[in-house]
C-alpha cells in the first residue's frame, strides 16, 4: 500500500460511521439522534438533494441522443454495462468508472456501485418487505449455513419504527412469509394487474399476488421535507420531491438536524485500528480522495455501512498482531458466504382487451408474488431448498418497468401519444444459499490509484440456483395461464452473482466466533465496538430485497450502541 503523509485528527467523535447509503444513512440519523456527536465519512463525492440531480426533469427528446448510451461511457463503464439499465444519460453519473475503479474476476460477478453522498440509495429499486420467522430459521433447518443468532420478533419492532419513518405503501395480506407491515395506501393495480390477480387468486389457494410495497410516499401522512410520489418513474436520476426514500432526502437531513453529524465526502476509510490493551477499536484510516493525505479519525464506536464488499474489504485490509488476517476474522469465514438474489427468470404474455384502458402517470412499480414454495408439506419441493417471490407489472409499453433492474429507459415521446396492445410480466428473484467458497479476496498485487488493493470475486450459482431457477421459470407460466392470458412465454436469461445489486454475507452474524465474524448485535465477536450492519452482516439471503432488513438491523444496532456508550460497558465486553 502506499502511505503518504498522515495527519492525525486531534477529536475524539463519539461515533464514525463508514458509508452513507441505506444502512449509513440509518445509522449516522441514530447516533446522532441519541446524541452522539457523530463523524461520517463517504468515499465518494458530494451530492446535495435536488441540487444534485442533473436529469431530474428531462425528458427523452431533452437528451442528444433520446438516452442512448455513448461510446464514451460504454468505454469507461463496460461492467456497469452489463446490468443494461445504468449507463444511459438519464443516470449513469450515479455509476462508478470502471476504470477509475477496477476489480477482478475468477468467475463473473456483476459489481454495480455508486460513489457519492447517499450511495446506492439514489438508485435502489425501493421494494421494501419484511423477512419472516421462516426466512430467520431456514439455515437450522435445513444446515445450510449457520444459524441467525436473531429471530424475528427481535427485528420486528426495528421494521415498524423504520417503514414509519420511510414511508412504505402496500397492502398486508396476512400471511406468514410475508408479514404484514407499518404501510401507507397501495398503488393501484391497473386493469390487467387487478386481472391477473383476480384469475390467480381464483385459481391457487396456496398463492395470491399483491401490490408491489415500495418505499413511496402515498396517503395522507406527511414526511419532513418529503411530498408525496409524483408518478413520475424517473426514481434513480434522484428524486426531487423525496417522493421515495434515499439517504439524502431523509436519513442525512434528520441527522444534520440534530446538530451532532459531521459529513465528510472524498474520504476512504481503508483501515479500522485496533487497540490490542484495551482490545476495543480505536479509530479509522482514511484516504483523501483527491489529495491522497492519510488521516486518522479517532471515535469511541464504529459502524461500518460500506456495503457488503467494501465493508468486508476494509475489514480485510484492518491487520494487525491480534488479527493478521483481517479484523475481527478468527472464524476465517470474512469476505466468504457470498451471496445476491438470482434472477432474469420468468414469462411474458400477450393481452387481450382492454384497448379503451389508459392510466395517467408512470407508476413506479407493480404486483408482487410472494414465496409459496418450501413453505409447509403441501408446497415442498424435491430438488431443491428455499424459495422465490417475483416482481412484475403489466402496461402498454413494456411491463419491464415495473422492476427497476430490468428498466431500459424506453420513455419515448411515442409511448405518450400511441398506445399500443398491453402486455404483462414478471421476473422471479430467487434465495442463494450461503457458500463458503462463494468469496470475495483482495489482490495486492493490483492496486488502485490510492495504493490500495483491488477486489477479486470467485462466486457463482450453484445447483440448487439452477434447478429453482427451472421451477421459476415453470411457476411464472403457470400462473400466467391461469389468468387467462395468451402466448405466454418462459424465458431464463443469463446472469451472474451481483446482477441482482444485493450483496451479502461477507461478515456474517452467529452465535459461535468459530463459524462467525458478528453477534446477535452486529457487533464483532472479538471487537465489541465496531458494530457492521450493511448487507455483509447476512447469514441467509432469503428471497426479498433485503434493504429494509438493512435498515431494521442497523436501528437496531444504533439503538445498542448508544446504550453500551452510555453505560460505559464496551471496555468490559
Amino acid at each position: 500500500m502506499i502511505e503518504n503523509s498522515t495527519s492525525q485528527s486531534n477529536e475524539i467523535y463519539d461515533a464514525i460511521v463508514i458509508g452513507t447509503g441505506i444502512s449509513g444513512g440509518w445509522a449516522a440519523k441514530e447516533l446522532c439522534e441519541k446524541g452522539l456527536k457523530t463523524l461520517v465519512l463517504e468515499r465518494g463525492r458530494m451530492i446535495k438533494h435536488i441540487e444534485d440531480y442533473p436529469t431530474m426533469h428531462m425528458d427523452p427528446w431533452d437528451f442528444k441522443h433520446r438516452d442512448e448510451k455513448s461510446k464514451e461511457v460504454l468505454a469507461r463503464k463496460p461492467k456497469q454495462n452489463r446490468s443494461g439499465f445504468v449507463v444511459h444519460p438519464a443516470r449513469q453519473h450515479f455509476f462508478v468508472d470502471d476504470i477509475k475503479h477496477p476489480y477482478n474476476e475468477v468467475k463473473r460477478f456483476d459489481w454495480i456501485r455508486g460513489y457519492h453522498v447517499g450511495g446506492r440509495s439514489l438508485m435502489w429499486g425501493r421494494h421494501s418487505y419484511r423477512w419472516s420467522e421462516m426466512d430467520f430459521e431456514a439455515n437450522k433447518k435445513d444446515g445450510h449455513g449457520v444459524d441467525w443468532p436473531i429471530r424475528y420478533k427481535d427485528v420486528e419492532p426495528w421494521y415498524t419504527k423504520v417503514e414509519e419513518f420511510i414511508g412504505v405503501c402496500g397492502q398486508n395480506e396476512g400471511i406468514s412469509q410475508l408479514p404484514d407491515s407499518n404501510l401507507t395506501p397501495p398503488m393501484e393495480l391497473n386493469c390487467v394487474e387487478e386481472k391477473f390477480k383476480e384469475g390467480v387468486n381464483n385459481a391457487f389457494d396456496d398463492r395470491i399476488v399483491t401490490h408491489a410495497r415500495i418505499a413511496h410516499i402515498t396517503g395522507d401522512k406527511t414526511h419532513e421535507g418529503r411530498s408525496k410520489c409524483q408518478y413520475r418513474n424517473r426514481c434513480m436520476r434522484g428524486c426531487p420531491f423525496g417522493g421515495y426514500f434515499s439517504s439524502n432526502s431523509s436519513t442525512l437531513p434528520a441527522a444534520e438536524k440534530t446538530g451532532n453529524m459531521i459529513l465528510r465526502p472524498n474520504s476512504i476509510v481503508h483501515e479500522i485500528i485496533y487497540d490490542d490493551k484495551t482490545k476495543l477499536a480505536t479509530g479509522v484510516k482514511v484516504i483523501d480522495a483527491n489529495t491522497k493525505e492519510t488521516i486518522v479519525y479517532n471515535a469511541k464506536v464504529i459502524f461500518c455501512c460500506a456495503s457488503a464488499i467494501a465493508s468486508a474489504a476494509i475489514l480485510l485490509q484492518s491487520k494487525s498482531k491480534r488479527f493478521p488476517n483481517g479484523l475481527g476474522n478468527d472464524s476465517g469465514e470474512l469476505g466468504h458466504n457470498l451471496m445476491d438474489h438470482h434472477f432474469k427468470v420468468g414469462a411474458n404474455a400477450e393481452v387481450e382487451g382492454f384497448e379503451d384502458k389508459y392510466y395517467k402517470g408512470r407508476k413506479p412499480a407493480g404486483f408482487y408474488v410472494p414465496r409459496f414454495v418450501n413453505i409447509d408439506e403441501k408446497s415442498e419441493k424435491k430438488d431443491y431448498v428455499r424459495g422465490f417471490g417475483m416482481q412484475g407489472g403489466a402496461g402498454r409499453s413494456g411491463w419491464s418497468r415495473a422492476v427497476s433492474e430490468m428498466s431500459f429507459g424506453a420513455e419515448l415521446k411515442e409511448d405518450l401519444l400511441k398506445p399500443g396492445k398491453w402486455g404483462i410480466g414478471m421476473t422471479a428473484f430467487g434465495e442463494c444459499l450461503p457458500y463458503h467458497e462463494n468469496k470475495m479476496v483482495l489482490d495486492y498485487e493490483k492496486l488502485d490509484e490510492w495504493g490500495l488493493p483491488t477486489v477479486t470475486f470467485d462466486a457463482e450459482w450453484k445447483e440448487n440456483e439452477l434447478k429453482m431457477q427451472i421451477d421459476m421459470e415453470k411457476q411464472a407460466v403457470k400462473l400466467l395461464k391461469a389468468a387467462g392470458f395468451k402466448n405466454v412465454r418462459g424465458y431464463r436469461g443469463e446472469s451472474f452473482p451481483g446482477l441482482g445489486i444485493h450483496e451479502m454475507g461477507t461478515a456474517r452474524m452467529g452465535r459461535d466466533p468459530k463459524t462467525s465474524v458478528l453477534n446477535a448485535n452486529n457487533q464483532i465477536h472479538t471487537v465489541p465496538n465496531v458494530y457492521v450492519t450493511d448487507g455483509a452482516c447476512m447469514t441467509s439471503s432469503a428471497c426479498q430485497n433485503p434493504s429494509l432488513t438493512y435498515m431494521a438491523l442497523t436501528a437496531r444496532a444504533a439503538n445498542h450502541a448508544a446504550n453500551q456508550l452510555k453505560n460505559n460497558t464496551f471496555k468490559n465486553a
